[in-house]
């Protein structure tokens, strides 16, 4: 998958100096996973920072699980079922703005109106996926959160994240509620999940934001949309549908029975990720893959042998941890180990508190740059090989 772009959406779109200069930064591999280290927690039990498969009272797991990390969890109960390096460290990809949407969701009514501007798109790193945001024209709330959930439009990420009061506010919100739901292995560094150096998560931390997300209705309406008619000026519009294959069944991927969502994310050089939740006789399970290493719909392969062990073999099984409650709804917190703490401070990437390039930026406002022919070539090459794109 490339960079998406709707209808009259050019690749001159107006770029910040910071976005050119990430022109050239994006041919630049990043490790397709971080340097695993020892989980920065036990956050949910010692078990899930223990190396390898942890299930307990359950047989037949599905043999053929590439993944770099994978986690089945009760929705409900927030029993882990079972797990595979559930707090490794690594690039979440567009996942992550399941933590932009649970942060963000609830601060506008989703009638509002906003017109975009031009400087509300600048900072949009190349290579992204787009829904087709164009400056000047006036979207309701609900397109924009349409745009996020169906097509993982950075655009419209960062138009929300604009009217939050920016970028850099939105991502310390951001890291501010991954703290509290006690998803203390993220590290935030943009709202829309591109490559970012020490942009991490984990397997553990992407269902938490899965599970508390999901208790809003609108989170889970948009999620399990499959298509939507998306404005393109005037009086036109233009359809959107899900990137969530097993939601829509593109690509040669069988839908899933019972599927809710939730979102997918993928990079070339992150790889991907997904997170999903689906409800069969009552039970709803999350389950969460990232990084598998075989096959273009692994992902999506994978997370359905997950949860059909789950709804089969794995309703033996005994938890081998839990997902934690948000501190600020009573969860207990979790004081990290002196070793997890060392292993913490010696994670790849910036630590949380210092600025990332993100933040520094903010203060440039709507500095354009109009890039000519070289630009445009490097980002068709971009698209043209499935370039790096949050989406």
């Amino acid at each position: 998958m490339g960079a998406v772009y709707g209808p009259g959406v050019h690749a001159f779109s107006p770029l910040t100096r910071r976005a050119a200069l990430g022109l050239t930064a994006a041919a630049v591999p990043l490790a397709a996973a971080a340097p695993a280290s020892a989980a920065a927690t036990v956050v949910g039990g010692a078990r899930l920072a223990r190396k390898g498969i942890q299930v307990s009272g359950a047989t037949g797991l599905p043999k053929k699980l590439t993944a770099s990390a994978w986690i089945v969890a009760d929705h409900d109960s927030g029993e882990v079922l079972a797990s595979y390096d559930a707090h490794r460290r690594l690039a979440p990809a567009s996942t992550l703005k399941m933590l932009f949407a649970d942060t963000v969701l609830t601060k506008f009514h989703r009638t509002d109106r906003h017109k975009v501007t031009a400087a509300e798109l600048a900072d949009i790193p190349a290579g992204s996926s787009l829904v087709g945001i164009k400056p000047g024209i006036t979207y309701t709330v609900e397109q924009l959160w349409q745009g996020v959930f169906l097509r993982s439009g950075n655009d419209a990420v960062h138009v929300l994240a604009h009217m939050n009061g920016g970028v850099a506010k939105t991502v310390a919100e951001m890291q501010a509620r991954a703290e509290d739901l006690q998803a203390l292995d993220t590290h935030v560094v943009s709202p829309d999940g591109f490559d970012h150096k020490g942009q991490l998560s984990s397997a553990y931390d992407l269902t938490l934001f899965a599970r508390h997300g999901l208790r809003n209705a609108d989170f889970r309406a948009y999620c399990h949309t499959r298509t939507a008619q998306f404005p393109a000026g005037g009086k036109k519009t233009f359809q959107i549908q899900n990137t969530d294959r097993l939601l829509t069944g593109a690509w040669g991927v069988k839908t899933y029975d019972g599927l809710i969502g939730v979102k997918n994310g993928f990079t070339s050089n992150a790889g991907n990720t997904f997170t999903g939740a689906a409800t069969r006789g009552g039970r709803t399970l999350l389950v969460t893959v990232m990084h598998p290493t075989s096959g273009y719909n692994a992902v999506y392969e994978e997370t359905a042998a997950l949860l059909d062990w789950g709804f089969t073999k794995g309703s033996s099984a005994k938890a081998v941890g839990t997902l934690v409650r948000p501190l600020s709804e009573g969860g207990a917190r979790t004081t990290p180990t002196r070793k997890a703490a060392r292993a913490a401070a010696g994670a790849p990437g910036a630590p949380a508190g210092s600025p990332s390039a993100w933040r520094l930026l903010e203060g440039a406002g709507g500095t354009v740059v109009v890039l000519a022919g070289g630009v445009w070539a490097l980002r068709r090459r971009l698209r043209g090989s499935g370039g790096r794109h949050a989406g």
